[in-house]
């Protein structure tokens, strides 16, 4: 841990002075140079079983012949997208846009029509790249019928097509992008309807990655699973570009199967898991009712939404390692805080750690924006390399977002004691976090709104223990309108939203608890549920 005594709750950046800025290129063929034989990628099937291995120089050298192949396709600066499950070409599609120098739009694989059509419009893409299908959900055809009605989207191209996806690779060239330049834009809170994209550069997305892994202890050669979606920054950018940094063989899974990943870190003896807490609980009741040996394992973290003290002990007891919690925002690139392997247990189990290596956090007044005494509640905020470049072609977000003096607000609400250990208290936003996934109540109530029966929606997050928060939708049925069943509500939304976004509970009322000037009183509603005063129908 850092040793410091403060005076007030602002942490200057520590951990020496600033590393030279980097970029994906620069960390690959460095890590190549250094093992140029040593396993970077093995590719698990759905049965856990390994299929394809790349070494680090092989690793290299496809993402050149990618990015070459990108560079005669793409203008530099261009936009494209990838919407796909975790399959290596993701990998080396990541890795190639930071050497030809063009921009990555990540996009969940499991969003529907509209959710893509707005994506690819608001993010300028020009091309798409997906796979056929995921889980049920028919990738190519939702995306060959929303790029029909986007004239912008000049190539459509399956990741499992290896002759279209290196095609024209002798005719391109690498190019050179700067540590500052853009190289992906990441879809996030949105609090008008739809999520904002956050512009993420070559120098926030690898340091940070590379300070985290650090931190969690990964070394040259370890060996560990991949089972975040890489279309989050903790897919993406700590586990890929920080496993690569570090030199580690990843063992990329294409699902998140808790038998099938547990089954994999006892026979391959990986000794780093990570995870949001869902997926924790998950692998935790697998390996008490098979008793896997995991003893291998030495470090476990999680973040994405409050870990529960329970939840760090259980993982002592079961595995024998603590959870090191991480917390962030993709708009930090993303990690801001995480606490450190040594930590005591009331560390672990009630904070969020220190900050990262050369970062400033400060706890601030929401109303004046000064930095506020230790222990005091304010809005947590950060400031350093890994604060993003701005919200896609949305500057008046970007000025709410970043001050003058260029911290990030982050819209949680915590406090800082004089060590420097934050805790969270709350969340100014009214952001949904759902097994560790960011959902937009704006979102699901405009399209709940399109049902005939509903006059007006307002959605919250009901407290759960498996997932965190599930989503509740409040509505006012529209006059003489019969009312649907909550199957008939469900199958609306399902049309319309992924399926993490579709509500568990739905909620009748007749009134709403307004302020002064109209708006609906949201934590009352919260406060009501949780209190039993509402009837709650489930699908």
């Amino acid at each position: 841990m850092y040793q410091v005594s403060l005076a007030e709750a602002y942490f200057p950046a520590a951990g020496g002075p600033d590393p030279e800025p980097t970029t994906i290129g620069a960390i690959l063929r460095a890590s190549a140079a250094a093992a140029p034989d040593r396993p970077a990628l093995k590719e698990l099937g759905y049965d856990g079983e390994i299929g394809r291995i790349w070494t680090y120089a092989e690793l290299l050298a496809d993402a050149e012949r990618l990015a070459r192949a990108l560079s005669a396709r793409h203008a530099e600066g261009a936009r494209i997208a990838v919407y796909a499950n975790n399959v290596p070409e993701w990998v080396l599609l990541e890795l190639a846009c930071g050497l030809a120098g063009v921009i990555l739009v990540t996009v969940n694989p499991a969003y529907q029509k509209r959710e893509l059509k707005y994506v690819l419009e608001q993010s300028r893409s020009e091309a798409i790249y997906y796979v056929g299908d995921f889980r049920g959900n028919p990738i190519r055809t939702i995306a060959d019928a929303v790029c029909d009605e986007i004239p912008a989207i000049k190539h459509r191209i399956l990741l499992t097509d290896h002759v279209a996806l290196f095609s024209d690779e002798d005719t391109g060239a690498l190019r050179e992008p700067k540590p500052s330049d853009d190289v992906q834009i990441q879809y996030t809170s949105g609090t008008t309807g739809f999520p904002k994209g956050a512009l993420l550069h070559h120098n926030g997305l690898v340091r940070n990655g590379m300070d985290v892994m650090a931190r969690a202890g990964l070394k040259p050669g370890d060996v560990f699973v991949h089972n975040m979606p890489l279309f989050h920054t903790t897919g993406c950018a700590i586990l890929v570009l920080g496993g690569l940094a570090t030199g580690g063989t990843m063992l990329l899974a294409p699902i998140f199967d808790p038998a099938m990943i547990v089954n994999v870190v006892a026979r391959e003896r990986t000794r780093f898991i990570l995870g949001v807490p869902t997926m924790l609980v998950a692998l935790l009741d697998v390996i008490e009712a098979t008793g896997a040996d995991v003893s291998s394992v030495e470090r476990v973290m999680s973040g994405g939404s409050m870990v529960a003290p329970e939840l760090c002990k259980r993982a002592q007891k079961v595995i024998g390692a603590p959870i090191q919690i991480v917390y962030g925002q993709t708009e930090a690139s993303p990690v801001i805080t995480q606490a450190w392997y040594d930590d005591t247990l009331a560390d672990l189990t009630e904070t969020i750690g220190q900050p990262s290596p050369h970062t400033d956090v400060s706890i601030r007044n929401p109303q004046t924006n000064k930095v506020v005494e230790c222990d005091e509640i304010g809005e947590i905020c950060a400031r350093g390399y890994l604060v993003m470049s701005g919200y896609n072609d949305n500057p008046d977000a970007t000025a709410a977002a970043i001050d003058e003096d260029g911290w990030l607000h982050t819209g949680d609400l915590g406090r800082m004691d004089s060590r420097g250990y934050v805790t969270i208290t709350g969340r100014v936003k009214e952001m949904i976090i759902r097994g560790g996934e960011n959902l937009f109540p704006a979102e699901i109530e405009n399209a709940i709104l399109e049902h005939d029966a509903v006059a007006e929606a307002a959605v919250v997050g009901a407290p759960d223990e498996k997932w965190g928060e599930q989503v509740a939708c409040f509505m006012k049925l529209c006059d003489g309108a019969p009312r649907p069943s909550p199957a008939d509500l469900k199958g609306f939304i399902r049309d319309r939203l992924s399926p993490q976004k579709t509500p568990a509970f739905w909620i009748w009322v007749d009134d709403w608890p307004l302020t002064g000037s109209g708006k609906i009183q949201k934590f009352k509603l919260r406060d009501g549920l949780e209190a039993g005063a509402y009837e709650t129908l489930s699908a």
